[in-house]
């Protein structure tokens, strides 16, 4: 495998994070979350999907394409796989999504993820309550 595109989103934690979501996991540049906002894990992001380089928007909508996601907040740290998608649009300036299904819209990142909200380290999460900030690290690779 080789690393083809990097890139870097920075947002926020909130009180109302709860990472529970089966499916997904969200980070918005909304300012705000509800409750109801489950699979979301942070806000005030620095990029939605449309924002990516072009270099990991290029990469990335590929069938071929492994994505790995180190999300780390206040020294805590955790990593996600999955998958690109040729089927891939990275439209939405407010989201980006990372989902177990195949399902993509403007907001999906990656695909077929082994990880949603639920499955993320709750040492994670609970920095994510405190406010902290989090980075979230793209790294696209090509077997």
């Amino acid at each position: 495998m080789a690393l083809v595109a990097y890139d870097v989103i920075v947002a926020r934690g909130s009180t109302v994070v709860r990472a529970l979501h089966r499916t997904t996991f969200e980070i918005t540049r909304d300012s705000y979350l509800t409750p109801r906002g489950d699979c979301i894990i942070a806000i005030g992001s620095n990029k939605g999907a449309r924002d990516l380089s072009p270099e990991v928007r290029a990469s990335i909508a590929s069938d071929r394409a492994i994505v790995v996601v180190e999300l780390v907040c206040n020294g805590v740290r955790d990593t996600v796989v999955c998958r690109g998608s040729s089927k891939l649009r990275l439209s939405d300036s407010r989201r980006i999504v990372v989902r177990r299904s195949r399902y993509v819209d403007g907001s999906t990142l990656c695909v077929e993820s082994n990880k949603a909200a639920r499955d993320l380290k709750r040492e994670l999460v609970t920095e994510l309550q405190r406010g902290g900030v989090l980075v979230a690290k793209v790294f696209v690779l090509r077997v």
